[in-house]
């Protein structure tokens, strides 16, 4: 995947290219090219200002202007505190509204080596909120997986998806690893048919930023989602909790014949919660 971009003729907000002396702006489209050349990859930690400044041949003030002057364009972040420093801009994954398709399949498309770690998987009693999102009784059981999903070996996103255990018997015993969509076509004969999502932005928790690696408090897109089969089964109730600085929402729209406008109009996703989660 390309980097961000990080040419020198578009430095973002605060200070410009143009206002840097010819040093630092010598500096500052060296480490883009870096960039852009894949030397220096998305999400690479930047070695020492000390060490980086003597291997330009740089003073570290100027190595500074030139590190600022990129990070204002969107190529390079800081990240203040224990474990902290300059790296490079993770290229944002695009998030399509308009095809249901599963996380791993998102990335594999866009260049992305996709994987994916088990946090935890249950049958129990399903909760109301989810008793009433899959129309199951509260004395029903169902399926609990919540897994960290990652692109290129770095967590994207953390997700909670409950299925009906009867429709998806001896799931937990299957390998969770990849696609959800794919296992429950390949085993059970369940292809997603249509899906009803909700986005909003929220804050991490202490848990949550610490299985996704920022901060307490950091945006996440949170999507809220229900996902029904073919024969009209709502087989997936579901919250993927995205790192805001990772992803991009996109949606192809057209327009819908009224009746069917009518009829999506109005359905509503509660939000799943992903309480008590391991840090």
């Amino acid at each position: 995947m390309p980097g961000p971009s990080a040419s020198g003729a578009d430095p973002g907000p605060g200070r410009p290219a143009s206002d840097l002396g010819p040093t630092a702006r010598e500096v500052r489209r060296r480490i883009a090219a870096m960039i852009q050349q894949g030397v220096l990859r998305p999400g690479e930690k930047l070695e020492a200002e000390r060490d980086l400044a003597a291997r330009l041949g740089v003073s570290r003030s100027t190595l500074r202007q030139a590190l600022i002057s990129l990070e204002v364009s969107g190529a390079l972040r800081r990240t203040p505190g224990r474990g902290g420093g300059t790296f490079v801009t993770a290229a944002k994954v695009d998030r399509d509204l308009s095809r249901i398709v599963g996380v791993p399949l998102l990335l594999r498309d866009q260049g992305y080596t996709a994987g994916s770690r088990v946090v935890s998987v249950s049958v129990g009693l399903a909760e109301p909120d989810a008793a009433a999102a899959l129309g199951v009784g509260p004395e029903d059981f169902v399926v609990d997986l919540v897994r960290i999903r990652l692109a290129d070996g770095a967590p994207i996103s953390l997700e909670r998806a409950v299925l009906p255990a009867n429709l998806v018997p001896g799931l937990p015993e299957r390998s969770l690893s990849g696609s959800l969509y794919e296992l429950l076509d390949r085993e059970f004969g369940i292809r997603p048919a249509e899906a009803v999502e909700q986005i909003e932005v929220v804050a991490a928790g202490e848990s949550e930023a610490s299985i996704l690696d920022i901060e307490p408090g950091a945006p996440l897109v949170q999507v809220n989602r229900t996902t029904v089969d073919a024969q009209g089964r709502v087989f997936e109730y579901s919250r993927d909790l995205f790192r805001a600085d990772r992803i991009r929402i996109s949606v192809r729209v057209q327009g819908s014949p009224p009746a069917e406008a009518a009829r999506l109009r109005g359905r509503v996703v509660e939000p799943l919660p992903l309480d008590d989660l391991p840090s």
